[in-house]
């Protein structure tokens, strides 16, 4: 009989990835979604359409972390041996001006979905998406499973709590509960939004003079960045393990926002300083300045390790986004004629 796992959080860039992981291995996989005015499944359309890319049913279910009675019925009704909790207001910006609701969703979303599994079905294994932002202001570099905490954002400050609460889970009733404490993971999949896309989106733009300029914030923040595809089998492979545990999932190199930007547009051949600028509006209140994961448990009790470094996940998320860029140049060009 195939596994089944929930995916809370299906149609972000981890959801998806791990969606198309968990397919190839043969798993029954369900998805909870937030009922919505427009379609937000444009990340795994290619999953649940085509019956020729996943041959183990792809399913949908509307539901949100902030009401229990929804994961309750879903979690009934599915009874999945695994449970990927990826939900989240993710934004760190964002949530400095949506801190309330950053928590909600954060913290208080990954309790009720603890105490809803508690309920409905105590055996099956649960992974809680944890972030390296919860270091924050960080007490040693580089950051292992032991360093202690210093969140800098009400973004941090939530992941805390929903990163406690499923240690407490797991000793209080005996849940197989894991944290992964995962440091910054991109791909073409990444939201516009956030930094590294915002850079390989805007710099292929101008290179098809679709913009003039680029607007950043703290160019000298230094982040740990892997590949999002690489992150997801560590998440899998957390809830292979005999014992329930935590891993640190990082690559163990680090590098600025600046050098991300010179390497973007680099690449396309455009000098960058004639187009970045950087923007106040863009600063957090509180920054975090350096990131740099130690995933040396992660290789040796679970045999994972990256396979995609910083200049290729460069490359792979700048071709597909000028590709984007050529496609709406000449969208553009054919509305002229």
């Amino acid at each position: 009989m195939n596994k089944r796992a929930l995916i809370v959080g299906i149609t972000g860039q981890d959801g998806s990835y791990l969606s198309e992981f968990l397919v190839k291995k043969g798993y029954e996989v369900h998805g909870v979604i937030r009922r919505s005015s427009s379609f937000n499944t444009g990340r795994i359309e290619h999953l649940y359409q085509d019956p020729h890319e996943s041959t183990v049913a792809l399913k949908l279910h509307y539901g949100d972390l902030s009401d229990g009675s929804s994961l309750r019925k879903i979690l009934s009704l599915v009874q999945p041996n695994e449970i990927y909790n990826l939900g989240a207001q993710s934004h760190v910006k964002v949530s400095f001006e949506q801190p309330v609701y950053t928590v909600e969703v954060d913290a208080l979303g990954t309790i009720i979905l603890l105490e809803a599994i508690r309920d409905t079905c105590p055996e099956a294994r649960f992974y809680q998406a944890g972030s390296s932002e919860m270091f924050g202001k960080v007490q040693e570099s580089p950051q292992t499973e032991t360093t202690h905490f210093y969140p800098r954002s009400p973004y941090g400050c939530a992941k805390v709590f929903a990163h406690w609460q499923t240690i407490n889970y797991r000793e209080a009733y005996g849940a197989f509960a894991c944290n992964g404490i995962l440091f910054n993971h991109e791909s073409p999949r990444r939201g516009e939004t956030f930094v590294t896309r915002k850079i390989t989106r805007a710099a292929t733009r101008i290179k098809e003079g679709l913009q003039k300029k680029l607007y950043l914030g703290n160019l000298e923040a230094k982040r740990d960045w892997g590949f999002a595809g690489d992150y997801v089998e560590a998440m899998w492979l957390m809830l292979q393990q005999e014992k329930p545990d935590d891993y640190v999932v990082a690559t163990g190199h680090t590098h600025s926002v600046k050098e991300f930007v010179k390497a973007v547009f680099t690449y396309l051949d455009i000098d960058w300083e004639q187009v970045v600028s950087v923007d106040p509006r863009y600063y957090r209140p509180t920054e975090v300045d350096l990131l740099l994961g130690n995933a040396t448990k992660c290789r040796e009790v679970l045999g994972w390790s990256p396979q995609v470094n910083f200049q290729e996940l460069v490359k792979m998320m700048t071709e597909a986004d000028w590709e984007l860029a050529r496609n709406e140049r000449l969208i553009q060009e054919n509305n002229q004629l």
